[in-house]
Parts: C-alpha cells; structure tokens; sequence
C-alpha cells in the first residue's frame, strides 16, 4: 500500500489553491517592475515633466497620485500575464486574437519605440555635452553603440542586474530637489488642492503626462520580462503548470510593481516640483527637451543642480533606450513566433537581437535628419496613445480568460482599477483627439 501524500509543505492560498510554503525571497523580489518603473522616467518624460513644472507650477502635479494606482494596476496585469502563461504580450495576443490585430500593434510600437530610442540618444548627448562642452555627436554614437552592444553581448542575469544598478540613476532628481528652494506650502497646495484652469494647453499637458506615465512600450517589457525569468530558470514553469507557486509569485510581483511605479511617480514629482521652484518661479515657461530643462538651471539653481539633473538624463537614458529597443524586439519576436530572448545566444536568435540593434540604429540616424525631435515626439506620443488603448482592452480580456490564466485570472480591486486605467487612457486619447482638431 503506496504512503498517503505528505501535504504539509501546502497550504491554501487567495485563489484556493494549494500554495507551498516557500517565503518570499526579499533578495530577488526587485526586478522587472523597479526596471519597468524607472525606464518609465526617461529623457523623453523628464522634458514632459519639466514641460509641466516650467508652464504650469505646482498645479498639476496631483497628476502624480492618480496615475500611481492606475499605472501600477496595469503593470501588475501584465507582469502576471507573463508570469502566468510563460509569453509576453505579443505572444498571447498572436495565440488568442486575429493575426492582423497583433501585426497593427506591433507595427506602431516598433514606430513608437524607435522614434523614442532617436529622442532619447539625442537628450542623453546633448547632457552630456552641456556638462563636458564638447560636441554631442561622438557621445550619442557612443551612447547608440554602448546599448546595443550591451543587450546583445550580456546574458540575461547580468544584463538585468546592470539596468538594476542604473535605477540608482533616479535619485539624481530626488538630490535636485533639495538642492533648491522648494516653497513646501505651495506645493502641497498644488499636490492636495490644486487650483487648474481647464482649457486645451493644460488639457494636452494632462494628456501628454498620461501617455508618459502609461505606454505601451512598458506593458510588453514587464510581460516580456517575467516570462524570461521563467526561461532563465530552470527549476521554473509558468504558474498555469506549476500552480503551487501562485501565492509567492504574485506576492512578488505586487511588491515589485508597487514600489517601481512608486520610484518613477516619485522622481516624476520631483521634477515637476524642481522646475517649478525655479524656471516656472523665474518667469521661464517653455521646455522643449530635458538638456533645455539642465541648462535651464544652470543660471538659476545654481552649477551643481544643472549637473547632477544632466547626469540623471544619461544614466535614464542607459536603462531606457536598451528597454525601448528591447519591448519592440519582444514584441515582434512574439508576433513573428521567433526564438526571443536576451539569455539566447545571438546565434539562435538572430532577428530577435537584429530587430534591438536595427531600431537603436534607426533611432540614432534620425538625429542626423531635418526631421524636428520635438514633432518626432509629438507622433510618438499620440502613436503611443492610439496603441494603448486597444493593447490594454485586450490585456484585461487575456487577464480574465480562464483558458488563458487558469485559476490566476485577475479579479477585485486590481481588474477594476485596470479597467478604469483603460477608460482614463480612452478619455485622454479622445480628448487629444478633439483638442487637435
């Protein structure tokens, strides 16, 4: 007669499974939501940012506490998409949804992205050169080659724990903000109570901090990523088979998406508050790029300000550009059923590796045309509106298919705050819409 199963090592978790008693390994516990969070802040949001402080002060940094729970409901759905089914975005939606749909996303983040990447390579060289005097060309060459090479050479586990380490690249902004006179009354009057005038300048601000703050770009990394730790660990499965590790994993993953969207809100609002201490306080209301922002400093907070806020555009950049590029590979490798993966050898996957060096070449030649950065970013912008919008009705749809999450289908308080996300997303793009006609 075969001993009864010993089931002391389980117990039942939220979802009535059986979950085994394994804690919570708080040292592997930050990962792909702190990248996510912090890749969030990159040079093209520091200029909305610092757009957003410059013009309008104080008054709208209560955007920073809507979007917190927003975003990282959001976040949370797509890291236990991957999670849960072992693929990414793309990769659900390629197997569950028309061919077509998932083509039409893809296309248009691959454009998103890559215009994002140019932007992106351009504030970091024109920092730096703020900082050295020298020309900015060699250094956004430098910048281009460093990424990429970066993402194709390194393994996995290494690579990942170099964009960890770039995070610390945020507290720069956190520094800035006590190295000038923030009137504190004030600002907490425009965080609590703020006094907004509704009309379409402020209406494409709020717009365009929604699409900072929620882009698509960081719903096929998160996914992408949790998927490839699953990949890079053998004794893993994606919890669909392997269950008994929901409780812990999703433990994990809550925590990790809560404090990256924490850290990129807290940075955000730093800028916000920095800017409006100073250039909005000294008459100076237009901000086209981040190094316009560093510079803008310069006069009025003082040598030390302008530098530590240009050296938290480069290493912001270092994490966003190689994340930029990354999402767009993972998404066309999932769509296009390649072998993806930046634990595989470049030799096994080719096109998903050619796709990651392609749009950071792409992205750096387009700061070698006449085309204007600003109205780069503009399209980008409502390119990356358009997409979030479909992208995340279908992530709540897969998020709720139990033939796709099995028991780990997300409900409660997190499935209706990424609904909400979706109808503030859909109402900003229509207003952005409306407004530009």
């Amino acid at each position: 007669m075969a001993p009864a199963p010993d089931n002391s090592a389980m117990k039942p978790n939220g979802n009535g499974l059986p979950s085994r008693q394994r804690k919570l390994d708080w040292r592997r516990v930050v990962g792909p939501g702190l990248i996510t969070g912090a890749s969030d802040d990159d040079p093209s949001g520091i200029a909305t940012y610092s757009q957003a402080g410059a013009q309008f002060g104080y008054s709208l940094s209560w955007t920073m506490i809507l979007t917190y729970p927003l975003m990282s409901a959001v976040q949370m759905i797509s890291a236990r998409i991957g999670r849960v089914t072992g693929h990414g975005l793309a990769g659900n939606l390629v197997r569950h949804y028309p061919a077509w749909l998932t083509n039409v996303l893809v296309i248009l983040l691959l454009i998103a992205n890559t215009i994002n990447i140019g932007a992106n390579l351009g504030a970091m060289a024109d920092a730096t050169a703020l900082v050295t005097g020298l020309p900015s060309v060699g250094f956004m060459l430098a910048f281009a080659v460093f990424c990429a090479t970066a993402e194709v050479v390194l393994r996995y586990q290494a690579y990942a724990r170099v964009l960890k380490w770039l995070t610390l690249a945020l507290l720069s902004y956190v520094v800035t903000l006590f190295l000038v006179r923030i009137p504190w009354r004030s600002a907490a009057e425009g965080l609590l109570f703020p006094r907004v005038e509704w009309n379409t300048e402020t209406l494409m601000m709020i717009v365009a901090i929604f699409g900072t703050t929620i882009s698509p770009y960081l719903f096929f990394w998160q996914a992408s990523q949790e998927a490839e730790e699953v990949d890079d660990n053998p004794d893993e499965q994606p919890l669909k088979c392997d269950p008994l590790e929901g409780r812990v994993e999703l433990k994990r993953i809550e925590f990790d998406t809560w404090l990256g969207m924490a850290a990129s809100n807290l940075v955000a609002l730093s800028i916000i508050f920095t800017t409006a201490a100073t250039l909005n306080a000294n008459g100076v209301l237009d901000i086209r790029t981040s190094a316009d922002a560093a510079g803008a400093l310069r006069p009025i907070a003082g040598d030390y300000a302008a530098l530590i806020f240009a050296l938290g555009i480069v290493g912001t950049g270092l994490l966003a550009v190689p994340v930029l590029a990354g999402s767009a590979a993972y998404a066309l490798g999932e769509a296009r059923r390649w072998p993806v993966g930046l634990d595989c050898r470049p030799k096994r996957a080719k096109a998903f590796y050619a796709t990651i060096v392609a749009a950071t070449a792409i992205g750096a030649l387009m700061n070698f045309t006449p085309i204007d950065p600003i109205r780069a970013l503009v399209l980008a912008a409502v390119i990356n509106g358009i997409v979030a919008v479909p992208v995340m009705v279908v992530m709540m749809l897969v998020s709720t298919r139990k033939s796709v999450m099995g028991v780990f289908k997300v409900h409660g308080p997190v499935l209706w705050l990424g609904w909400l996300a979706t109808a503030v997303m859909a109402a900003a793009v229509l207003a952005m819409i409306v407004t530009s006609i």
